[in-house]
């Protein structure tokens, strides 16, 4: 989970404004052959497999980046993105979020974390329903919330969490808590991630607060039969029909604005968690690299800047 705090710009997501005319056509032409890609929204494949200058331009108005990851503590789950930000002449300071619990309670500590840090800034987010919790229901008197960007989360539920917890069961599931959050899967009370829980109850009581700007990506993989979301893509397939990372279908990360489909990426590249492992690999092969984290948050930075957060 990321926090920005604004000064003269803003971070966001990636603007359609960077799509090559080229690439956009080629993108086009196959969402109309395809028809598994009707509905999700922009196709971005390829767009982040290096990181081009312009991307840090829109950073340097930036007074501060606070990231904080759910299942690891700061900057360990954030693997390079932090360190790439800093670079980019943004002062990085991490947030240690509990590793589970209740959305509630998450958003608790979120809240006492931006209070603590932010010094009075104004700031934009990006995280997942804990914040979106924060943002509708706690409101900290002195945090000012500009946009909150979220990335594969599950904001109308996820079908394998339906099925581990109708299959498995609430007392036996805990014990894949630690499995599930290494694989970047948001644990909370397991529960409330099921898309009944979701679409009955959290939705109708966490509305989207006036005055904020709501963000979403999605992705989606086509796993290998090795993968370790192999299992999980095809329960998410077979229950929503519906294209997915391995844990989050396309049509349940969508929220606010909806910024476009990361084809190809799972939910562990999103947080560059195996970039550097497949880099090493593609280095070796003189294979196409096909994402890069880094450049992707660079890019939101880049985005939240241009849209004036």
């Amino acid at each position: 989970m990321s926090l920005l705090s604004r000064a003269t710009f803003k971070p966001a997501i990636r603007s359609g404004s960077l799509l090559r005319p080229s690439c956009a056509l080629s993108i086009a032409n196959r969402i109309l052959k395809d028809p598994r890609l009707g509905d999700i929204g922009r196709v971005i494949e390829d767009e982040y497999a290096v990181i081009r200058d312009k991307y840090a331009h829109g950073l340097l108005g930036f007074d501060e980046l606070r990231l904080a990851g759910p299942a690891f503590r700061g900057i360990q789950y954030w693997r390079g993105i932090t360190e790439a930000l800093s670079q980019n002449g943004i002062e990085v300071i991490t947030v240690a979020m509990p590793a589970t619990g209740s959305i509630e309670a998450r958003a608790d500590k979120l809240g006492e974390s931006i209070s603590e840090k932010a010094h009075g800034k104004s700031v934009n987010i990006i995280a997942g329903l804990d914040a979106r919790y924060m943002i509708s229901r706690i409101k900290p008197s002195n945090v000012k919330v500009l946009s909150l960007t979220t990335i594969a989360s599950p904001h109308r539920g996820s079908a394998f969490a339906d099925y581990m917890f109708e299959t498995i069961g609430p007392t036996r599931i805990k014990n894949l808590y630690r499995f599930l959050e290494l694989i970047g899967f948001e644990t909370s009370a397991f529960s409330q991630l099921t898309r009944q829980y979701m679409n009955e109850h959290f939705n109708p009581k966490t509305p989207d607060l006036d005055g904020v700007s709501y963000y979403s990506y999605g992705a989606s993989l086509e796993p290998t039969s090795w993968s370790v979301f192999s299992l999980s893509h095809k329960i998410i397939k077979r229950i929503e029909g519906a294209q997915n990372d391995g844990l989050v279908s396309v049509n349940s990360s969508q929220w606010g604005q909806y910024k476009g489909t990361l084809v190809g990426v799972s939910h562990l590249d999103l947080i560059n968690w195996t970039n550097r492992i497949k880099w090493y690999l593609w280095e070796l092969t003189g294979s196409k690299r096909n994402f890069n984290a880094i450049a992707f948050y660079l890019d939101i930075a880049d985005m939240l800047a241009k849209n004036g957060h």
